[in-house]
């Protein structure tokens, strides 16, 4: 199975996507499921995992409602308020759907760097590992250090790094976020997505480009913790579909077939699919 393990729709006329403003131009517009479908047919894959684009468990449960009635939306990655003091309840209650396997606070937006290391957070933790969902983490490589706490605190809790922290591609000083990425990498528990990596590049980005930050997260994380994700429809704002799937496949180029596998969908279907029977 062929997983897409990173994707959003979104609707404008909800207004709780405080990031999408009309400067974001092609992007700035509805999305759903009828869509995506036709590039992941053309490009043979078979399911995805919907993420959430809003902080908001409104937001959640509309996107869970696509879920129910979308058959290669495998999964639903979504967001709770994690300071809440009824953050078990709420957590409680929108594990209750079958179809959510992660939550996402959208970490980078947060002002405190230092928010996820707060032992204020281990209710929110205790509650996800009770129900078997992926912390999907939103950092930039400023917040790696606090990650590495929770991490220390959580070390039974799966975490997914999405979009390899958002190296800035843009400057090109990598070496901050390659010992953060590296540090990340000693903690079992975590694997990381290939994915967001062009709209962190300049426009007019090649392979190359890019090629450096693939080379250190499959020589970190190893090929049986990378998960492919295209970050649809985000990632048309630098590249269409298929010339991100493209060059994921020229990255991995150095991979054996098992292992390139693994990366467009076995690890996927491990970490989200295959816990409380999923």
């Amino acid at each position: 199975m062929r997983i897409d393990a990173h994707q959003h729709f979104w609707q404008l006329a909800r207004a709780d996507y405080g990031w999408l403003t009309p400067a974001l131009g092609p992007i700035y517009r509805d999305y759903g499921p009828a869509d995506l479908a036709p590039l992941l047919a053309r490009h043979a894959l078979d399911r995805t995992i919907l993420v959430q684009a809003a902080p908001t468990e409104a937001e959640t449960r509309f996107l869970l409602g696509i879920a129910a009635r979308t058959p290669f939306v495998a999964g639903v990655v979504g967001w709770a308020d994690f300071d809440a003091p009824d953050i078990a309840r709420r957590i409680d209650l929108l594990a209750s759907h079958d179809r959510l396997v992660g939550l996402r606070p959208m970490v980078q937006d947060i002002e405190d760097d230092d928010w996820l290391a707060k032992p204020s957070l281990a209710p929110a933790f205790a509650a996800m590992r009770k129900h078997g969902l992926v912390f999907d983490a939103l950092l930039l490589p400023r917040h790696i250090p606090a990650a590495l706490a929770m991490l220390a605190r959580e070390p039974e809790l799966p975490v997914v790094i999405d979009h390899a922290a958002k190296p800035d591609l843009v400057a090109g000083d990598l070496a901050a976020w390659r010992t953060g990425i590296t540090a990340l990498a000693a903690h079992p528990n975590t694997v990381c997505k290939l994915s967001g990596l062009v709209t962190e590049a300049a426009a007019g980005w090649t392979v190359e480009t890019v090629r450096p930050v693939a080379e250190h997260l499959i020589s970190s994380f190893g090929p049986q913790r990378l998960i492919f994700g295209s970050d649809w429809p985000v990632v048309t704002l630098r590249a269409d579909y298929s010339r991100w799937i493209e060059t994921a496949e020229a990255l991995l180029e150095g991979c054996s077939e098992a292992e390139r596998e693994a990366v467009f969908g076995g690890n996927a279907a491990r970490v989200y699919l295959s816990r409380g029977g999923r």
